[in-house]
């Protein structure tokens, strides 16, 4: 496009490079993409990882002072009760990992099967499985989460279920899609007609060539369950104390942030990592399988 604006000028500009010398750029700055966002969350599966074998200070102790500033006990400081704020923000991450973790295999098991059953399913049932998700995907998934949650009480395995099903609607509209035009390839036509079960098309050829953008939907769906989960418990439908949820402490801060503000600031800066992390692998994941957007960027 260059070339002809140059032309177009009056003027030659110099030679373009071809696809072949825009291949490696291009594939350095996938490899970039998915390096950061690996490194991103990998951080904050090392904090989470380490809270199980070691924390400053016991969740529930009391014994620092209020609203400390960070300094060499408290390298956070501590909240409005005395609790140090590292500690709260190592378990944390346990949470998010595990809301994220277990919302989505819900989510991707509820969902997957639907989308196939609706796949393989007569018209008249394929029409009312879709309308019954355009009907759940219409609602926002924190608002579905809140019902699940309002409905069951609060606690940290309603929310993960919550959220779970919420996306499911999503996940299933997806696998519908790209099952059907996997249904539609003559190769599947031919394993059926070579005798081949419904189950065998499935596991040989649906998943396999439906996975790799699965994959991605799902990575961004983690941020997703992450940021809902974080929204319930800052309005008192997620995880209940003792757990340390980021979206807690974001509300146990808000009426102290001008006195302490590292803790409003730290489980919110950990949350953006991890949700932005989460975004930039699913990213990288998409360029990698999707073949059209390989020499585009």
């Amino acid at each position: 496009m260059s070339a002809i604006v140059d032309q177009a000028a009056g003027h030659a500009g110099p030679p373009q490079p071809d696809g072949r010398a825009a291949a490696p750029r291009a594939r350095r700055r996938r490899s970039a993409t998915l390096t950061i966002g690996l490194i991103l969350v990998g951080i904050i599966v090392v904090i989470a990882v380490v809270s199980f074998f070691w924390l400053p200070f016991a969740p529930s102790d009391i014994s620092g002072g209020r609203l400390e500033q960070p300094g060499a006990t408290h390298w956070l400081g501590t909240d409005k009760l005395g609790r140090d704020l590292t500690t709260q923000l190592m378990t944390g991450a346990r949470i998010a990992l595990a809301v994220g973790i277990g919302s989505v295999a819900i989510g991707a098991v509820i969902g997957i099967t639907l989308g196939l059953l609706a796949a393989f399913a007569s018209a008249w049932l394929d029409d009312t499985i879709s309308a019954a998700l355009d009907i759940l995907i219409a609602f926002p998934t924190l608002l579905l989460a809140m019902l699940v949650v309002a409905a069951q009480g609060a606690s940290l395995g309603t929310a993960i279920l919550a959220i779970g099903l919420a996306m499911s609607a999503v996940v299933a509209r997806l696998t519908r899609v790209l099952a059907k035009r996997v249904l539609s390839q003559q190769y599947v036509t031919a394993a059926r007609t070579s005798g081949t079960g419904w189950l065998g098309v499935i596991g040989r050829h649906i998943l396999p060539n439906i996975w790799p953008t699965l994959s991605v939907n799902l990575a961004l769906q983690f941020g997703v369950a992450v940021l809902a989960e974080a929204s319930l418990s800052y309005l008192g439908l997620g995880a209940p104390p003792p757990n340390a949820s980021w979206g807690r402490l974001l509300q146990e801060a808000q009426g102290t942030v001008a006195v302490a503000p590292v803790g409003a600031i730290a489980p919110g800066v950990a949350l953006v990592v991890l949700v932005i992390g989460v975004n930039l692998v699913a990213d990288g994941l998409r360029d990698v399988a999707d073949p059209t957007r390989r020499g585009s960027r």
